[in-house]
């Protein structure tokens, strides 16, 4: 049983490490932006970024629990993050900390009701595996229990001691983080951080319940039952408990070991696109997928060859403790996001987004849909070979346009997409990890292909409509273009709205000083809680508080005497 003490002075670190940063955050990617000071906040940005991921590293190691789990999932965001940060993040895939044996020895015998000693005919003291909520130990079924399941080595799943109360003030800490979260109108618009932190909590609790796990170890073999690509484990249930897990040894090649899959005569890239297909059939066929397919939790196993393929291995998936559902609306809608990416079509893809809610009713979607079709029409086509000839500006322009857009827009994470972002951001860099040159476009294109075969008739009648819809307005667009340059050389189209403008100018000053004023009390109080625990940094936000508050009064004594 955890020490209440270190459970609060636990919270304490987590909160005190997310304000001091959010802090530093607002400081440099929001107000200094806003006093026209961009150049400055740029300046040393990924220095920061490495120096606040290289401190959570240690702060994740250190308390271990869901801090693990936060680095694990910002270290997979290889299309978002970069590869500074995720480098810093990534070795907490496998830098937990085991527990001492006599620790886990004593949990296992309390759940099991008999001693190890008699339960198994051996157990190995050496964790195979330390995760952040439980450790693997490998170990050999007793005689009659062989005989029973079929079965000898076996793999033993212990939780860490206390966990339960390490995930609750965890969670807690990670609920009040969210609660500043959404104080913050630019996360606000677009995030529901309470809707994503209590998903998160239902995930991680499940994830402590072992029962729950080695059931959907069972559906999850269902699901591929027939399937050569995919085996799992077999639970040994007589040996199962909610914190003790009893399963079949299958301890194989890791999947991104790529000089021992090539020593086995394995090619890695065919790897890399046969893992891509079984999540996307997890995704969009199944609609259960396995939510944490990092490394650890993926072997490649060989085999005989299968006389069809000819292929002589296959995935083998533990861990199932963390898995996701897409209910079959949402499932149809990633479907037709998927059909709109391979198909190159724009607006199709826009539509997709909107239908699976990520995108919100009253967003005005006409600008990336243009944002999306240029895209397409200028790299659509090419592989991946190609887009490495073209002009790295040419990228930067597009993705500076585009970020401009998706950054207004109203968006939110529906139910469920924390979890398949997650899942596929792990199987991106699993994938990359496997085939440098691997492009998750191959992967998709003739998956979609399939989607569109067995989708049927209806789906590629609606697919050609849309196309003839869309050609015609392109035909269309530069005659109304011409028409609307001419009218407006002509001086037949005029807005004048002096007054509006004169109102709008006024509200707007009167917005900057009461956001100046927010900010000033928002710094003070700040630098005054946190100058408790680090004098320096606390007395750095309480002078810097002095900016806003002269912004503040000088503002308003300027627009007096100005004009009205």
């Amino acid at each position: 049983m955890a020490d209440a003490g270190d459970m609060r002075a636990r919270y304490r670190r987590i909160t005190r490490f997310a304000a001091r940063y959010l802090v530093q955050a607002w400081w440099f990617e929001l107000f200094l932006p806003r006093l026209g000071l961009a150049r400055i906040s740029a300046r040393n940005r990924t220095k920061r970024l490495q120096n606040i991921a290289r401190r959570f590293h240690g702060l994740a190691v250190d308390l271990g629990g869901l801090m693990i789990k936060v680095g694990q999932f910002m270290s997979s965001r290889l299309d978002v993050l970069p590869p500074e940060i995720t480098k810093e993040l990534e070795g907490l895939q496998d830098e937990v900390p085991a527990v001492p044996f006599a620790e886990i020895r004593a949990l296992a015998e309390a759940e099991l009701g008999v001693s190890l000693d008699r339960a198994f005919a051996s157990v190995d003291p050496t964790p195979l595996a330390a995760a952040s909520l439980g450790q693997a130990h490998r170990a050999t079924l007793a005689s009659g229990d062989a005989e029973e399941t079929g079965l000898t080595g076996v793999v033993l799943k212990i939780q860490r001691p206390g966990i339960d109360q390490v995930v609750d003030v965890d969670l807690r800490a990670l609920r009040q983080v969210a609660r500043w979260l959404s104080r913050v109108r630019l996360v606000s618009d677009r995030v529901d951080m309470h809707a994503l932190v209590e998903e998160f909590a239902h995930t991680s609790l499940e994830e402590i319940d072992y029962l729950h796990e080695a059931a959907n170890s069972e559906r999850f073999a269902n699901d591929f039952a027939g399937d050569g690509r995919v085996t799992v484990p077999e639970i040994v249930w007589e040996r199962t408990t909610r914190r003790v897990l009893t399963l079949e040894d299958v301890t194989a090649i890791k999947i991104t070991d790529v000089d021992a899959l090539r020593a086995a005569g394995i090619d890695p890239a065919e790897v890399a696109i046969e893992f891509a297909s079984v999540m996307f059939d997890q995704l969009f066929a199944d609609g259960f997928f396995h939510a944490d397919p990092h490394p650890g939790n993926i072997f490649v196993t060989p085999n005989a060859p299968d006389p069809t393929t000819g292929r002589a291995w296959h995935l083998t998936f533990i861990d199932f403790g963390m898995m996701g559902e897409v209910p079959e609306g949402l499932r149809r809608g990633l479907r037709r996001l998927l059909i709109a990416a391979a198909s190159r079509d724009g607006k199709g893809l826009v539509d997709g987004i909107r239908d699976v809610g990520v995108l919100l009713p009253s967003a005005d979607t006409a600008e990336l849909e243009r944002a999306m079709t240029q895209l397409f029409a200028r790299f659509g086509g090419m592989g991946f070979a190609e887009l490495q000839e073209v002009d790295p500006r040419e990228f930067r322009a597009f993705a500076v346009e585009f970020g401009d857009v998706v950054r207004s827009l109203p968006f939110q994470l529906p139910e469920n997409f924390l979890l398949i972002i997650r899942a596929m951001s792990l199987v991106s860099g699993n994938c990359s990890a496997l085939d440098p040159a691997f492009n998750i476009w191959d992967a998709v294109e003739p998956y979609a292909n399939r989607l569109i075969r067995e989708e049927g008739g209806n789906v590629v009648q609606g697919f050609a409509k849309e196309a003839v819809s869309l050609a015609g307005l392109a035909a269309r667009l530069p005659r109304r273009f011409d028409d609307l340059a001419t009218r407006i050389e002509d001086g037949r189209i005029a807005v004048q709205t002096p007054k509006l403008d004169r109102r709008i100018g006024s509200l707007e000053r009167m917005g900057r000083r009461i956001v100046s004023a927010v900010l000033f009390a928002a710094l003070l109080i700040a630098g005054a809680v946190l100058r408790v625990d680090d004098a320096a940094f606390g007395t750095v936000l309480m002078s810097i508080s002095l900016v806003p508050l002269l912004h503040a009064l000088f503002a308003g004594f300027t627009n007096r005497r100005g004009p009205s």
